[in-house]
């Protein structure tokens, strides 16, 4: 029987890289869904017989990866709450979808002065490999905080370029699972999608990539589990590792 090709061999089947960074290079995900949980939680209080917003479930189900406004609107219609779309410059409140998304951030954002975001060091590792190798590569992110949490980690300069939440908004970027996050990253990088690989632990953003046309989908999970693994696989993951240091392995005995 032919041996699989190792992850470090696919890498090297692509020109260039595009980087989710919540889950994948910061550890922020779970400050991310329990600054959700308040905002989300003061919601469902009003409404009898709603359960309480799950950290781990119904993040990763609804709102990870995407836009704040598209993740508030997407585990709200989940439970059958329709409220208003309303408008960003809403205040932080439960009345409306961007309402709900301004509280999120404000715990957020408060939270972050408190308790700093690690990174996860086998991306680093590979960040520095690709860096050296001169493999061209962008972190893209829905967040508008992850240029700031990348400079944080003192990695900002390895990135050939940066598209985050602010940019998106600013070019009006519809949220994954568009491709339209990703693209503008590839387009920056110089570098055809076909050519580029997705870095991705997010459902959506695996959907993404995979409508994108993007060359290789690597979907990352760090739970470790064949359920949450397969998942990856079903919305577009053409290989999916438990961290994306695991790309450097040779396979060699």
């Amino acid at each position: 029987m032919a041996r699989a090709p190792s992850p470090a061999a696919v890498l090297l089947s692509v020109h260039a890289v595009v980087f989710d960074t919540d889950g994948v290079i910061t550890d922020s995900a779970p400050a991310h869904a329990a600054a959700w949980k308040p905002a989300f939680d003061a919601c469902l209080a009003s409404h009898r017989g709603q359960r309480p917003f799950d950290e781990a479930d119904d993040y990763r189900r609804y709102v990870d990866g995407r836009s704040r406004k598209d993740g508030a609107a997407a585990f709200l219609a989940s439970r059958g709450l329709g409220l208003p779309e309303g408008s960003p410059d809403d205040p932080p409140g439960t009345g409306t979808v961007w309402a709900v998304a301004a509280r999120k951030d404000e715990v957020f954002t408060r939270n972050l002065r408190t308790h700093p975001i690690a990174v996860w060091p086998g991306t680093v590792r590979l960040l520095h490999v690709l860096h050296d190798a001169r493999v061209p590569f962008a972190a893209a992110s829905a967040s508008r905080h992850a240029t700031e949490l990348l400079a944080g980690a003192g990695l900002l300069d390895l990135f050939t370029a940066v598209v985050d939440g602010n940019e998106a908004r600013r070019l009006e970027l519809p949220g994954k699972p568009d491709p339209a996050l990703f693209t503008e990253a590839a387009r920056r990088l110089g570098v055809p999608a076909g050519d580029t690989a997705v870095v991705e632990d997010a459902l959506a953003g695996v959907e993404a990539g995979r409508r994108g046309g993007f060359g290789l989908v690597i979907g990352v999970d760090r739970t470790d589990s064949p359920e949450s693994a397969n998942d990856l696989r079903r919305h577009g993951a053409d290989l999916v590792v438990t961290d994306p240091g695991d790309l450097l392995i040779t396979g060699e005995d």
